[in-house]
């Protein structure tokens, strides 16, 4: 079983994340007298470590992509804000052939999904520390999925496109961030709360998998 690889490796972003905020908190004591109380907007990116976590998707990798996009931040009060996002966002998994489904064929089969997200987040301010958490909705963009095998009864190869899949996509964000008027620097996890397949292979293929996507990011505000 490859999950716990994946959670191995998402926990392993979130600590090394908050070793490093914690060092640079011991040298930017001096923010913490200084809050910043200014709405910011401003772009942001980072990259994402993907994958699908349902249990019985056996043999599952995570896949490397990226995110960017835009966000806001809306202070309320001296240490809570709202955060609002716009990200174009490279989700799926790397998954191995099942020899019991049809039309795979032997090596990796790599799901490649692209959203647009629109997480709304409540940040809680902390000195120079964020702490980041909220629902989020997405819009599956496009799709596709590399390395299917053709029908061997009609000749006609077989492809999972955007259609295969459920176009919204909705779950939980969470994260951390060093955050000093307008720069963010941060761990987040998104955990998906819907199924990504829709068509009968693609259900098959996914096991009726969500999304789970561990992301690190910089963000600038102006």
């Amino acid at each position: 079983m490859k999950k716990n690889q994946f959670y191995h490796s998402k926990k392993l972003l979130s600590f090394s994340f908050l070793a490093i905020a914690l060092f640079l908190v011991s040298h930017i004591a001096s923010a913490q007298s200084n809050r910043d109380t200014q709405p910011r907007f401003g772009i942001k990116g980072g990259v994402n470590l993907a994958n699908l976590y349902i249990d019985d998707v056996n043999d599952e990798k995570a896949k490397w992509g990226l995110h960017a996009g835009i966000w806001a931040k809306a202070p309320i009060g001296e240490f809570f804000a709202i955060q609002p996002e716009l990200l174009w966002s490279s989700k799926g998994t790397r998954l191995a052939s099942y020899n019991n489904i049809p039309f795979t064929q032997d090596g990796e089969i790599r799901f490649n999904l692209n959203y647009v997200d629109l997480p709304v987040l409540a940040s809680l301010t902390l000195g120079p520390i964020s702490l980041q958490a909220g629902p989020y909705i997405s819009y599956l963009v496009n799709a596709n999925v590399k390395n299917l095998r053709e029908d061997m009864t009609t000749g006609t190869s077989v492809d999972l496109d955007r259609g295969d899949f459920n176009s919204v996509d909705y779950g939980l964000s969470g994260g951390i961030a060093l955050d000093i008027k307008g720069f963010q620097l941060g761990a987040r996890y998104n955990h998906g709360l819907r199924e990504i397949g829709k068509s009968d292979l693609a259900g098959q293929l996914t096991t009726n998998s969500k999304n789970a996507v561990a992301q690190v990011f910089v963000a600038i505000g102006f």
